[in-house]
């Protein structure tokens, strides 16, 4: 029987075998490996039933793959992240496998529902937005590339915290992904390292008469790893995500035990998986601020030290390390890896500093993700000596080498020599991750053009000019996998009928799709694609929110981490405006719209969280205005993650991609927005820049200052209140605010948000104002010409191929990293039922 796989586009042979026998492996896993029967089975025990059946599937090529990465030919990709927001496995893998019909078929034989098990999984929330999702669709394409990588990672065990609303306002509660069982992670217990904290250093003379350096620890706690498979599309790479969780040695102490200090007895255990016990701790406090410098040294140790394991396998020792391993570090959280990697080679295998240092500045590659200055991390060098003495000591010496070197290249010049060290002595002395970074490997990318001449002309300049070659721009890009053939099947399916199911591995060919904007019937079927993904979200959120949503109004969404440059509260303001236009003007002449937020806002950043309450206050009002609300409607989705992106990105019809220019890095949330369909509004920052010369300047709705007119604007002297004493409907909007529309009367809530739009407004929300009202009124008339708006929201979709994280990966891949893919043939071998032969002990490797 010949079946259209609805999910990906294809054409599958269901072979009756392959059907009973998956039906067998539910059945199985269930019984023997679950310990329960149908009769009394959850939901969440088929789930793991199908996953487990499903992972057995991924093994053969998983076990290929990790011995690819033992022969010496292999260069190996390790992508170091404190953030990896993978998303839900189960619809992915079964895309990747090629098997969501058979699974599909098998689960309804079953009595199953497989849609219903695929919305069970519970998401590990290991990322808290961009970075994360990023490190994850660059996994994605590494397997699909069929370059051999490992994500490094922390395996936190309460991942980014679940949003609720309590009167609006955000409530954070502990995200507890692992408490159904993870079915995907495989734990090496056997494979476990030693990292260390505190203590102190030790100079000792070797045997050759050199005086070296011991670091004497005074604590040590083990990081033991889960790998998850990370399956590549339809080829038979399976690389490996590898996130280090942290336990005591000792986890159990009997003499305190039985003097009766129960507390004492476990204590070290406590204090030990403290460390990889929740992803972000708060860091107001002094405690938080060492916990998280602690958990980005205690994953990059893990790592550094698993890479060195690897490769003394194959060879006798470290001079060659770089041409087995490219390491890119993921923005400044992993930075602290380069007086790591010092430290094993001079301490630990003896190497003397100018070869090690070779070594590392060969190996490793940096990341910068942001412009913010307040974004680029600084630690206390108080606290990173009492913690890591070695390390400070071995950052001094690299500072010190680096310093003479701008010395002899800048003479005299001590304002370059101030701004270029590794250590800020403004004030309080901390240490400059970016500048270490900087200094410590060969390469340095920004993620996006815009951000990489802004790089090169203020935030890295001075070592851009130092080393002009070092800083190269790699535009961010996102995975099609996830985001069209696992998210919208039925664009897929559109797609892939239309011209073939090439775009999905080589998103360039989805230009195809440009003559079909002269095909009426190709149109209506757009238009009924996203008039579906529109009812699924308003029959979603109709039951759980209360008012009933409009498919045929205009979707206008921004979704993303809620923060002041993200500007929020510039989209509101131009609801607010909307709304006082029709409680004046019934008749007014615009096409119904339905708002869009969601995000989460860090739980220490007070102004943020005001602006969710705000968002939700706006909303109680306009949803309960007879007047207003079958035209205006506003909806937040709280708890926003991968799972939800999967339902917003295919019905959206607006993008709001509205920050500040200059002060987004990239964005990718507007990569995923365009390719499924829907129009931009935005400024000239991050991304949102090649998006527009891409799908050209008449498909994108552009308002706003640029770089150099914000800049400009911000050095004459900058004054926001004179703005709002001079723009009447901007006036009307922030009063309503001001005297408690939204707050049942109360005029001091939203007091501080409404000072700091008059009085400081660091990002220029009413400076750009009225530009994005006029550019709104522009959207809402587009909308009302279908034919119009349908053909640019096809040439979005058709003209986003430099978007793919295949070419970001191709890109790493031969500017930086210097590897090529590595195709692992499948060597199809049956696991014997009796007379396995073990390879002698000196044999045997674990990767």
């Amino acid at each position: 029987m010949t079946q259209k796989n609805t999910r990906t586009g294809t054409s599958q042979t269901n072979d009756r075998k392959t059907i009973e026998k998956l039906k067998r492996g539910f059945a199985y896993k269930l019984f023997y490996q679950l310990g329960v029967w149908t009769q009394n089975a959850s939901l969440n025990d088929y789930y793991l039933a199908v996953s487990h059946t499903v992972r057995d599937r991924m093994q053969q090529l998983f076990i290929n793959t990790m011995r690819a990465f033992q022969q010496k030919d292999s260069k190996i990709v390790s992508y170091l992240s404190a953030e990896f927001l993978m998303g839900p496995h189960l619809h992915n893998n079964l895309v990747n496998l090629g098997m969501y019909d058979q699974i599909a078929q098998a689960a309804a034989e079953s009595g199953l529902d497989l849609q219903q098990i695929i919305d069970h999984e519970e998401e590990p929330g290991l990322g808290n937005g961009g970075l994360g999702r990023l490190a994850a669709c660059y996994l994605d394409s590494l397997a699909s590339l069929q370059i051999p990588a490992i994500g490094y990672g922390i395996r936190y065990e309460f991942g980014m915290f679940d949003q609720e609303f309590d009167n609006g306002w955000q409530k954070e509660l502990s995200d507890r992904w692992l408490q159904p069982g993870n079915p995907w992670e495989f734990k090496k217990a056997d494979m476990a390292v030693e990292v260390g904290s505190g203590g102190h250093t030790e100079r000792y003379m070797d045997d050759h008469g050199k005086l070296r350096v011991r670091w004497v620890p005074g604590k040590l706690v083990k990081g033991i790893p889960y790998d998850t498979p990370i399956l590549g599309y339809r080829v038979n790479t399976v690389n490996m995500l590898r996130l280090w969780s942290a336990e005591a040695p000792k986890s159990f102490d009997f003499a305190e035990f039985n003097v009766g200090d129960y507390l004492g007895a476990v204590h070290e255990k406590m204090l030990a998986e403290t460390i990889t016990k929740v992803l972000y701790p708060n860091d107001e406090q002094f405690k938080g601020k060492e916990l998280r410098l602690y958990q980005q040294y205690f994953f990059v140790s893990c790592s550094m030290q698993d890479m060195i394991r690897i490769h003394l396998f194959q060879f006798d020792n470290l001079d060659n390390f770089s041409d087995k391993f490219a390491v890119q570090l993921n923005d400044t959280h992993p930075a602290i890896a380069v007086p790591e990697f010092m430290r094993l080679l001079v301490d630990v295998h003896h190497y003397d500093w100018d070869p090690a240092w070779e070594i590392v500045t060969r190996t490793f590659a940096y990341t910068n993700h942001t412009l913010l200055p307040e974004a680029l991390e600084k630690w206390p060098v108080a606290m990173l000596g009492r913690l890591l003495p070695r390390h400070l000591e071995i950052i001094y010496e690299i500072n010190r080498r680096f310093l003479d070197l701008v010395r002899l290249k800048y003479p005299g010049d001590v304002d370059v020599v101030r701004r270029m060290s590794m250590i800020d002595e403004s004030g309080e002395r901390y240490v400059r991750m970016a500048n270490l970074a900087c200094v410590g490997g060969h390469a340095i990318n920004g993620v996006a053009q815009l951000h990489t001449r802004l790089l090169k002309e203020h935030t890295l300049a001075d070592f851009h000019r130092l080393w002009p070659e070092k800083l190269i721009n790699i535009t961010n890009g996102v995975t099609p996998r996830r985001w069209m053939v696992v998210s919208n099947p039925r664009l897929t399916e559109l797609i892939s009928s239309a011209i073939g199911e090439e775009w999905i591995t080589d998103l360039k060919k989805l230009r195809a799709l440009e003559p079909l904007v002269e095909d009426s019937s190709f149109c209506e079927k757009w238009q009924q694609v996203k008039f579906a993904n529109k009812q699924d979200i308003c029959t979603k959120f109709v039951c759980e929110q209360g008012p009933r949503y409009n498919p045929y109004a205009l979707f206008d969404v921004q979704v993303k981490r809620i923060h002041e440059y993200k500007r929020q509260h510039l989209n509101l303001l131009h609801i607010i405006t909307l709304y006082h236009r029709m409680k004046a003007n019934p008749e007014l002449d615009t096409p119904p719209r339905l708002f869009i937020f969601g995000g989460k806002a860090a739980p220490g950043y007070f102004i943020a969280k005001l602006i969710i309450k705000l968002i939700n206050s706006v909303a109680e009002v306009i949803n309960g205005d007879p007047d207003v609300n079958k035209r205006l409607q506003v909806l937040f989705i709280p708890n926003y993650n991968v799972q939800i992106g999967h339902m917003v990105y295919p019905m959206a019809d607006l993008s709001e991609q509205i920050s500040l220019a200059g002060k987004e890095a990239s964005g990718t949330g507007n990569m995923k927005f365009a390719m499924n369909g829907a129009l931009t509004i935005g400024t000239l920052d991050g991304a949102n820049v090649e998006i527009r010369e891409e799908v050209e300047p008449e498909n994108f709705f552009l308002f706003g200052m640029n770089v150099q007119e914000a800049r400009a604007r911000q050095v004459a002297g900058y004054d926001p209140q004179t703005i709002y004493n001079r723009n009447e409907e901007l006036q009307a909007a922030i009063n309503l605010i001001a005297t408690g529309h939204f707050s049942h009367g109360d005029r001091e809530l939203f007091g501080p948000l409404i000072d700091s739009l008059l009085y400081h407004d660091p990002f220029m929300v009413l400076a750009d104002y009225q530009a994005y009202v006029d550019c709104q009124q522009q959207v809402g008339e587009v909308f009302q010409d279908p034919p119009r708006w349908t053909r640019m929201a096809i040439l979005n979709a058709a003209r986003m191929g430099k978007f793919s994280s295949d070419r970001s990966i191709s890109d790493y891949c031969r500017k930086i990293w210097q590897v090529k893919p590595f195709p692992v043939a499948l060597k199809l071998q049956r696991v014997p039922d009796e007379g396995i032969k073990f390879p002698k002990r000196q044999e045997i490797v674990r990767t």
